[in-house]
């Protein structure tokens, strides 16, 4: 059986089927949601992070982790640039064809080789990171994958707000690890994924591991509830 959750649920959700819902399950929070409309939300419905990051997109653009082709929709569609859907999901990318999208591949992020002038890393853009220990590898193949004077448009949150006390103050167990590392699990129906690690990071841990790999790190934008969007170039 596939464990293409995404994918079948993105192709349920386009092939008519309303309530489509993606179960995450997690070590940390309590089992939650991913309304599949969502994904298909247009540009008005996206939050202000996104949309700020869809007008500072320029020229040969990869939208990385498509999902349903909404970012890149609007990029090729009202901004006119050239770009291309990646997504490890053939339903994913399946159903950005269909939607109209000219470029797609269906490829491990960090498999790819071809260079842009924009990287688009959204909603939670930094989870494929995957784990603290494996940033120094993602700034090296962001060096393989930019143009000059090229720019990678990433977003994330700072977990931190799970620490706080009932006085305001933070407490982490540095024992721990990292705290923004998490492991999920995601299921649609009777189709369940292998548990995988997926990174949530603080500002400014990434604009030192930013630093320390020759990038250039600039905070663009920040959310109501700890989230932000950088700019990351060389």
């Amino acid at each position: 059986m596939s464990n293409d959750v995404f994918g079948e649920a993105i192709k349920s959700y386009f092939n008519g089927e309303r309530s489509v819902e993606i179960k995450v399950s997690s070590n940390t929070f309590e089992d939650d949601i991913i309304p599949v409309e969502y994904l298909f939300r247009s540009y008005n419905e996206m939050p202000e992070i996104e949309k700020k990051a869809l007008q500072l997109a320029k020229g040969k653009t990869l939208d990385v982790g498509a999902g349903a082709g909404s970012h890149g929709l609007y990029l090729q569609e009202t901004r006119k640039l050239n770009v291309t859907s990646l997504d490890t999901s053939k339903g994913a990318i399946e159903i950005c064809k269909k939607r109209g999208l000219k470029e797609t591949i269906c490829q491990n992020f960090f498999n790819h080789k071809e260079s842009y002038d924009t990287l688009l890393m959204l909603m939670n853009g930094s989870g494929i990171i995957g784990s603290l220990p494996n940033i120094n590898f993602f700034f090296q193949h962001l060096r393989t994958l930019l143009k000059d004077k090229g720019q990678v448009l990433i977003d994330s949150s700072d977990l931190i707000y799970l620490y706080e006390n009932e006085k305001g103050e933070f407490w982490v167990d540095l024992n721990d690890g990292y705290y923004g590392e998490m492991r999920y699990s995601i299921q649609y129906k009777d189709i369940k994924s292998e548990t995988f690690d997926w990174l949530y990071i603080d500002y400014n841990t990434l604009q030192n591991a930013a630093h320390s790999n020759g990038f250039q790190c600039e905070l663009i934008l920040e959310g109501d509830h700890y989230d932000y969007l950088a700019r990351l170039s060389l």
